[in-house]
C-alpha cells in the first residue's frame, strides 16, 4: 500500500524589533612613560628599555608597565614621532624596539590607552512583534 504524505504550503513573516535605546558609554584610561635611550639599552639586534627606565606623568619613577588587557593597546613614540605597531612589543618588565638605530639621549614615550570602562545600557526595551505562519490549504 502506497504511503500518502499530506501537502501544505505556508507563508510567514520574520518578527520585527521597533523601538528601544541603548546607551552605551566609552571611557578610555591613557597612562603615558617616558623614558631617555641611554647607550646599555642598544643592543645587538634590537633596543631594550626596562620598566625602571621610565618615568610616569608626574615624574614618579615606574617598578613595573601595566599589564595589557584584551581591550587596550599601545603607541609608542621615539624622538616625538609615532612608530609602526609591528616594531615593538611591551611587557610588564621592558618595552623593546625592533632597531639599534638610535642614540643615546632620545626621549621614547610609551602611551597606554586603556578601553576596559565601556558600560552599555538599555533604557527601553525595543517592542518585538511574533512571528505569523498562516497555512494554505
Amino acid at each position: 500500500m502506497p504511503v500518502i504524505k499530506p501537502y501544505f504550503t505556508a507563508v510567514s513573516s520574520a518578527p520585527v524589533a521597533t523601538g528601544g535605546t541603548v546607551t552605551t558609554v566609552i571611557t578610555p584610561d591613557s597612562t603615558r612613560f617616558l623614558a631617555i635611550i641611554d647607550a646599555g639599552m642598544i643592543g645587538a639586534t634590537d633596543t631594550t628599555i626596562a620598566a625602571a627606565s621610565f618615568v610616569d606623568d608626574a615624574d614618579a619613577p615606574v617598578t613595573a608597565l601595566p599589564e595589557l588587557g584584551t581591550s587596550d593597546y599601545f603607541n609608542v613614540y621615539i624622538n616625538g614621532t609615532i612608530q609602526q605597531a609591528s616594531l615593538s612589543t611591551v611587557t610588564t618588565a621592558s618595552l623593546v624596539l625592533a632597531t639599534t638605530d638610535l642614540i643615546a639621549g632620545v626621549p621614547v614615550v610609551l602611551e597606554i590607552v586603556s578601553l576596559a570602562g565601556v558600560t552599555s545600557d538599555m533604557t527601553t526595551p525595543p517592542d518585538i512583534s511574533a512571528p505569523t505562519i498562516t497555512i494554505i490549504t
